[in-house]
């Protein structure tokens, strides 16, 4: 069991957090924001940072080749849908996309937005871990995560 703690603070014990969530057993701060057959898409939960959305497979997979091809077609699909719901209802114009596959927990892209206050850290893959820490440790309050769960909202509205 590994002991997470969540943007709101709270802290979960769970064996692999991605399963936990696309299974409905720790609900994401927002809910979910697109659910497919394969996919769970939903505001990232340890950084409370507009539109920062994960898209989890549902199957306890680690590696993208080890998708069906159903899941991988709904994979392009479903990422291209959230992304498309980015740029139009939040003004989202740019996006890194992360996907390793020696995490703990499964197969899961981050959909990490970059906005203005973000390039005081640079503007290369080097630079996501700090933006994430800064989120965390300074922009963890009531009026961004308002703006936060407004984002998941607009998302959700947009895609479903």
């Amino acid at each position: 069991m590994r002991k997470l703690t969540l943007s709101s603070g709270k802290t979960v014990e769970v064996e692999c957090l991605s399963c936990a969530l696309t299974s409905g057993l720790i609900e994401p701060d927002g809910g979910v924001i697109l659910e497919t057959e394969y996919f769970h898409a939903h505001q990232d939960v340890a950084y409370p940072i507009e539109g920062l959305v994960i898209l989890a497979s549902k199957r306890h997979v680690k590696c993208l080749d080890e998708l069906t091809d159903e899941e991988r077609l709904d994979y392009i699909n479903v990422m291209t849908r959230i992304r498309e719901a980015q740029r139009r209802v939040l003004g989202i114009e740019y996006v890194y996309y992360f996907y390793n596959e020696d995490t703990t927990h499964h197969f899961h892209t981050w959909m990490v937005p970059r906005y203005d206050w973000m390039n005081e850290f640079g503007r290369s893959v080097e630079s996501i871990r700090p933006v994430l820490l800064h989120a965390r440790n300074h922009k963890n309050t009531i009026e961004n995560n308002q703006r936060v769960m407004s984002a998941i909202e607009a998302l959700k509205t947009a895609l479903n």
